[in-house]
């Protein structure tokens, strides 16, 4: 992948799958920092960053990346959760780079290759914890699920669970 620029000459991150171990490490790495911040890892946390490969990408999941001048500084999955249906999960941006839209940019990425996937739903469970996260998911179409139809989502840390059909 080549870096773009902007026209202020701004880097412009680049999307795409995860590559290779490099990668893996990033995704752990970014996931574990934004996670041990404001909660504690759990056991589906450990699960997915310690074996990403068995637990998102062989079932049919994907790991995507936001990549600036080579640097993994986003990630996001889609895990599969029954046939055309995906939860959106494990979504980070390094500290250093959030507030600039690479989160954004990264989840609309996301979505369309969901949609490339043929998935027909978009489902995440959140945190009121994370307002910031909960107000891009709203603002990108995901809207909340009432309680009787809230996902089982192995997350403690869960009290927001949204959907977006696509």
């Amino acid at each position: 992948m080549n870096d773009d620029r902007s026209a202020a000459g701004t880097s412009v991150p680049e999307f795409g799958p995860a590559h290779g171990p490099q990668d893996l490490t990033a995704f752990r790495t970014l996931n574990e920092e934004w996670i041990t911040h404001h909660f504690t890892l759990e056991d589906t946390d450990r699960q997915q960053l310690g074996d990403p490969e068995g637990q998102i990408l062989a079932p049919g999941g994907r790991i995507f990346m936001a990549r600036m001048h080579g640097e993994a500084v986003g990630c996001v999955a889609l895990r599969p959760t029954r046939p055309g249906e995906y939860e959106v999960s494990k979504m980070a941006v390094t500290p250093r780079l959030r507030g600039q839209g690479i989160g954004r940019k990264l989840l609309e990425y996301t979505i369309l290759q969901a949609r490339g996937l043929g998935a027909r739903r978009l489902m995440l469970g959140s945190s009121t914890r994370l307002g910031s996260a909960v107000h891009l998911y709203e603002q990108l179409g995901f809207t909340h699920l009432p309680p009787e139809r809230r996902p089982d989502l192995a997350y403690a840390r869960a009290d927001v669970f949204m959907e977006l059909d696509l």
